[in-house]
């Protein structure tokens, strides 16, 4: 319909619009404006599919390529139609093989016409999850972020205009152009607007990736689409955001779950990956651990992410810590980092020390 001119580039736009479709690999920019922003731009365009996937707990992406491979191709294809994009560039989680085997075998089957598609696969590198850094890694360097401005939509692949679009992003694009935008956003609760699909792990009876409402609560997800909590597990805290999205109490459980509800509490939804943790879980251990991998995963670029996270893990380690030293060196993680890796890395150290005092004190014992 979008290709014989049936449905008009306008009108799709509209529904993404209408429908305040937010980008769901993380960082929720509205997708109808990323698209215009990319056709405002002079061509020739490229298009890139985020689907390194590399959040700790995150795995919606995997699922839907491995359930519903079309939808998202659909979506895919609507996108570089609607940019004029000649070349699409799908950036896969090298981990994921099944995923990749039907990928293969799906854009095989493709009908002749549209765009030229290429499968990339990751490394695992953390940081190529982040857009700047993954085109890199699509250029064939070493995934590091670029500095920004310029925006990738402005120079991105190549040094070209660039739409960059995360996986379930894409795969929602049909679903909203064939039922409208009312259909969307007829989903949802407590004053939010959708559906989310929440990776949810840890200290539930049935974990797994589950599609609730957007701006359901964390209580809300664990009894209605978990079982509950586990024998002999009591909620103790979770992650409303995977690895970098902080990490609350149980008391704070009627949080709705979405884009803009967590910041002031120190936390965000980001790729919605939900980790429960119960009473028998230490949060103290979970942060340390947490800044370990982020301390193993940073590209090295930058000095406040390289050494940041590498002497905030090991003040942590000690018995007693340094609550004003690592104040100071969260804040010039925070202030100085040049991408997200290191800007959100201390949030779970954060969140310990803010939320969890009763096991900040034992520590400090």
């Amino acid at each position: 319909r979008l290709r014989s001119g049936e449905l008009a580039r306008e009108d799709l736009l509209k529904s993404l619009d209408d429908a305040s479709l937010r980008g769901l690999g993380g960082a929720g920019f509205p997708t109808g404006r990323k698209w215009r922003a990319v056709l405002g731009e002079p061509g020739p365009r490229l298009m890139a599919v985020n689907g390194d996937e590399g959040e700790p707990g995150t795995f919606k992406d995997r699922y839907y390529l491995e359930t519903d491979p079309h939808r998202f191709l659909e979506g895919m294809l609507i996108g570089a139609h609607v940019v004029d994009a000649a070349e699409v560039y799908i950036y896969i989680r090298d981990e994921y093989p099944a995923a990749r085997e039907i990928l293969e075998r799906e854009i095989a089957r493709l009908p002749a016409g549209g765009p030229k598609l290429h499968l990339r696969r990751g490394a695992g590198a953390y940081i190529c999850g982040e857009e700047s850094s993954l085109l890199e890694s699509i250029e064939g360097k070493r995934g590091l972020p670029r500095h920004k401005p310029p925006y990738p939509f402005q120079v991105g692949l190549f040094g070209l205009p660039t739409l960059i679009n995360n996986i379930e992003t894409l795969w929602w694009v049909r679903d909203i152009v064939e039922k409208g935008a009312d259909w969307w956003k007829s989903h949802g609760r407590h004053e939010r607007h959708g559906l989310r699909s929440f990776s949810v792990s840890g200290r539930v009876k049935n974990p797994g990736m589950k599609l609730a409402p957007a701006g359901i609560t964390v209580r809300e997800l664990i009894d209605e689409h978990c079982g509950g909590m586990a024998d002999g597990h009591v909620f103790h805290a979770y992650l409303p955001g995977g690895a970098s999205g902080g990490i609350l109490p149980a008391a704070m459980d009627d949080i709705p779950l979405d884009f803009g509800t967590l910041e002031k509490y120190g936390c965000f939804i980001g790729s919605a990956a939900i980790v429960i943790l119960s009473q028998q879980d230490s949060v103290r251990l979970a942060a340390l651990n947490l800044m370990r991998f982020f301390e193993d995963e940073s590209c090295g670029q930058c000095t406040p992410c390289r050494a940041g996270t590498q002497k905030a893990a090991q003040l942590m380690e000690r018995p007693v810590w340094n609550k004003e030293l690592l104040d100071q060196l969260s804040q010039a993680m925070r202030d100085a980092s040049i991408c997200g890796l290191g800007q959100a890395a201390s949030n779970p150290l954060s969140s310990v020390i803010k939320y969890f005092p009763d096991e900040f004190k034992e520590a400090a014992e």
